[in-house]
C-alpha cells in the first residue's frame, strides 16, 4: 500500500475508494482494488470472497452501524491478511454515476500543509475530516501510509 501512495504523489491526481453496494458485486471487482467501502452488511463469506478476489486490498471501510454487526471472525481474518478495517461513510456519493469515491489531490495537499505547519497526525486527521466529510479513520490511514 505504501507503493500506491508513493505512486500517487508522483503525479496521479486522485485515489479511489471502490464502493461495493451488494454482495453480488464482489465477484465482479477488479483484482487490483486496494481500498474498498462495503455499503452492505457483510457476512463472513462476503469478507472472505472480497479478499480472495482482491488480494491487494489494504483497507476495508464500513459504515459504523454495519461495523457493530461484523463478526469477530471477519475482523480477525482481515487483521491476519494485513487489511485495515475502519468505520466511515461516503457522504454524497452516487453509485449510479460512479462506482468509485474519489479522494481528491486537494485533500493530500491539505494534509501536507498541516504536516508542514507542525500539526500531529491526530490533529491533521480531525481537521481534514471536518473539512472534507471523510472519516477520521480514513484520513488517519492515509496519513499513516504516507509516513
Amino acid at each position: 500500500m505504501v507503493i500506491l501512495l508513493a505512486d500517487f504523489y508522483n503525479g496521479v491526481r486522485s485515489m479511489k475508494l471502490r464502493v461495493v453496494s451488494s454482495k453480488n458485486e464482489i465477484d465482479d471487482l477488479n483484482k487490483n482494488e486496494q481500498m474498498v467501502h462495503l455499503a452492505f452488511r457483510a457476512a463472513n463469506t462476503d469478507v472472505f470472497r472480497l479478499i480472495q478476489n482482491c488480494p491487494r486490498v489494504g483497507l476495508v471501510q464500513v459504515p459504523s452501524s454495519y461495523r457493530k454487526t461484523l463478526s469477530q471472525a471477519s475482523e480477525m481474518f482481515l487483521t491476519i491478511q494485513g487489511v485495515e478495517l475502519i468505520e466511515g461513510d461516503v457522504w454524497g456519493h452516487r453509485k449510479d454515476i460512479d462506482q468509485y469515491y474519489n479522494i481528491d489531490e486537494m485533500i493530500f495537499k491539505r494534509i501536507d500543509r498541516l504536516r508542514a505547519s507542525g500539526a500531529d497526525a491526530t490533529d491533521i486527521a480531525s481537521a481534514v475530516s471536518r473539512e472534507t466529510k471523510l472519516s477520521r479513520e480514513l484520513v488517519a490511514y492515509l496519513i499513516k501510509q504516507r509516513s
